[in-house]
This record gives C-alpha cells, sequence and structure tokens, in this order.
C-alpha cells in the first residue's frame, strides 16, 4: 500500500514538473518566432511597411470627381478578367469581394496586386495572408499599369457605391 502510494505521488509531481516546465518552452519559442518576425519586417522593402505592396507604383494620384470614361473601361476589364473569381460586395467567391478595397488597401497597393501578382505573393505579407484564406493563387492576367489604373478608378466607383466612401486607405 505504501508503495502504490509513493508510486502515485511520484507521477503526480513528475506531471506537474513536466507540465509547468513546457509553459516556460512554449514562452521561449513565442520569443524566438516574435523576434524573428521582427527581423522580417526590417528586411522588408520600405514599399511593403507603408502598405503600398511591390511594383512599379510607388505614387499614384488620384482625384474627385471621378473620371468616369476610366470608370467606364475598368467596369469592362473586370467584367471581362475578374468578375469570375471577385464580386462587388463583401462576399468571397474564389477570391477577395471588392467592396470597400480602396477603404483598406492604397491605390498603390491594389495596382501593384493587378500588375505584379507573382511578386506581390512571393513578397507581401498582406497578399500572402489573402493567399492563405482564398487557399487560390490569383493568376496574372498581363494586365497593363494604364489599364490597372482604371480598374481602381473602377473599385473608387463602385466603393462609393456599395460602401458610402472611397479612399479611406490613403491616410492610414
Amino acid at each position: 500500500m505504501k508503495s502504490l502510494k509513493f508510486l502515485s505521488t511520484t507521477i503526480i509531481a513528475a506531471v506537474f514538473l513536466f507540465a509547468c516546465g513546457g509553459n516556460e518552452q512554449s514562452n521561449n519559442k513565442a520569443e524566438a518566432d516574435k523576434q524573428t518576425t521582427e527581423k522580417q519586417e526590417d528586411k522588408m522593402p520600405e514599399s511593403i511597411k507603408m502598405g503600398k505592396g511591390v511594383g512599379e507604383f510607388t505614387e499614384v494620384e488620384v482625384s474627385d470627381p471621378l473620371n468616369k470614361e476610366w470608370v467606364e473601361r475598368g467596369q469592362a476589364i473586370y467584367d471581362m478578367k475578374c468578375s469570375a473569381c471577385h464580386k462587388l460586395t463583401d462576399q468571397r467567391v474564389v477570391g477577395p469581394g471588392f467592396q470597400g478595397v480602396t477603404n483598406r488597401r492604397k491605390p498603390e497597393w491594389i495596382m501593384n496586386m493587378i500588375t505584379n501578382v507573382d511578386v506581390m505573393l512571393a513578397e507581401d505579407p498582406t497578399a500572402q495572408k489573402l493567399l492563405e484564406e482564398c487557399m487560390t493563387r490569383m493568376p496574372n492576367q498581363n494586365i497593363k499599369p494604364d489599364d490597372a489604373r482604371k480598374i481602381l478608378e473602377f473599385f473608387r466607383n463602385n466603393d462609393v457605391e456599395k460602401a458610402g466612401k472611397k479612399d479611406e486607405a490613403i491616410n492610414s
């Protein structure tokens, strides 16, 4: 009976010590992960840190009122190349919905994602997060820079219509 009591006490003590020791190990791993993330952020290009993505677009001027010609051309491109995977609401189909995109993303990021999708998915953490969520890689549609600007104008118009505001990301 004494040996059974001793064995039970020993097992309980061992479990307690093991459980406590594992927490310290978890804390060390969390700290190491945090340091790794900070080092990766230090190496990021300034354009990514500023929310502009990676690509040729470093400064995009937007104006009011919207350019209606560009909105129409942007919609035609969207209808032809984007609408199968993206909706103009917040509904995700294959890719995320576009409602409010100009309020969440800077114009440079949007245009870089449209024209430089492969590099954005390889280097931009926001694009990588979207890929993880949607689980489908956006194909390169070979959209020219001038057409990307027209798509952006269409998105700005869509945000006014669907979200009641546009360009909120510019000031963030």
